[in-house]
């Protein structure tokens, strides 16, 4: 399990997030139960881990013209107590206007952004501004399955305040056990590990 829990905080990942954001019973059964989904059986899932290995050993040099870099940091792993969060960022960027913006790979053909992935970049932004005291107003997704297409998206603080929101019930349900309201979605059912076991 991702999740660090020491004496007085709890310290969550973005991909916990993504469960939550998918559906807040997923994370009770997962994180709180801990009732493993077997998600190493999945193919995406898999190549998807290769593909981002690969493109982590060639892509040291990638765009750092194009998008105004000055110095990056590759496979960066990082703590915020402040925020109660944990995760490994593919690049941090430094940029030339004395700010900095998170880089994820994405084995994905570009469609459009999910809401999900916009708020795994702000916990990227929140880990970088805790971190290096230097702010965080734009993330990039590059969709490997495009062409490296790379997409930007913007970072307000109406964006941080929503996922630190997120953040604390996530808490609320693991720490406390609270048993959460399901997805409004109903389709994201027939795609769930715990649908035989969840109380529709």
């Amino acid at each position: 399990m991702d999740r660090l829990q020491y004496k007085d905080y709890i310290s969550i990942t973005p991909s916990e997030i993504m469960g939550y954001l998918f559906c807040p019973r997923f994370v009770y059964y997962q994180n709180y139960l801990d009732i493993s989904e077997n998600e190493e059986k999945r193919y995406k899932v898999m190549k998807g881990r290769l593909i981002h290995e690969e493109k982590m050993k060639i892509n040291q040099k990638y765009l750092r013209s194009k998008l105004g870099v000055k110095d990056k940091v590759i496979d960066k792993k990082m703590y915020s107590k402040k925020f109660k969060i944990h995760g490994i960022v593919d690049e941090i960027l430094f940029l030339d206007d004395n700010t900095a913006a998170p880089l994820d790979y994405k084995y994905a053909k570009y469609k459009r952004i999910y809401q999900s992935l916009k708020y795994q970049m702000v916990m990227y932004a929140l880990m970088i501004e805790d971190n290096y005291k230097i702010p965080v107003n734009r993330a990039y997704l590059v969709y490997t399955r495009s062409k490296d297409y790379v997409k930007r998206i913007d970072i307000d603080n109406k964006m941080k305040a929503k996922v630190e929101s997120i953040i604390e019930e996530y808490i609320r349900i693991i720490d406390k056990g609270y048993y959460p309201k399901k997805t409004e979605y109903s389709k994201k059912c027939y795609d769930c590990a715990y649908r035989r076991i969840c109380i529709r």
